[in-house]
């Protein structure tokens, strides 16, 4: 069983910067290097979004429009973590942001996620 676990999210005024982190347990070790790592995220009243994918190494990425060039995903295998780094952020980022781990090669779509993290919630104020 997979646990992630996220962290980093909170109040922030439009324009600013945080970042998100999503550890997975120990017993993940094993498995965390092999697969593909995602964010998504829900804001109120709307269907969850896919934001960004990073690939096993790292050394792929695919974001989606509407945080392409102000978001930056990452990871550290050693650390069994992978982040979110959101600038610029503005009102319409408000969300909960989910992490999630996946076997296939860079997936955009919820349905190839097979694990996911409780979430955190960001607040951006304009």
């Amino acid at each position: 069983q997979v646990q992630l676990v996220e962290s980093g999210g909170g109040l922030v005024q439009a324009g600013g910067s945080l970042r998100l982190s999503c550890a997975a347990s120990e017993r993940t070790f094993s498995t965390f290097s092999s697969n593909s790592m995602g964010w998504f995220r829900q804001a109120p009243g709307k269907e969850q979004e896919f934001v960004a994918v990073i690939s096993r190494s790292g050394g792929s990425t695919l974001y989606a429009a509407s945080v392409k060039g102000r978001f930056i995903i990452s990871r550290d295998n050693a650390k069994n973590t992978v982040y979110l780094q959101m600038d610029s952020l503005k009102p319409e980022d408000t969300a909960v942001y989910y992490c999630a781990v996946s076997s296939k090669v860079l997936p955009i779509t919820r349905d190839k996620y097979a694990y996911w993290g409780q979430g955190t919630r960001v607040t951006v104020s304009s």
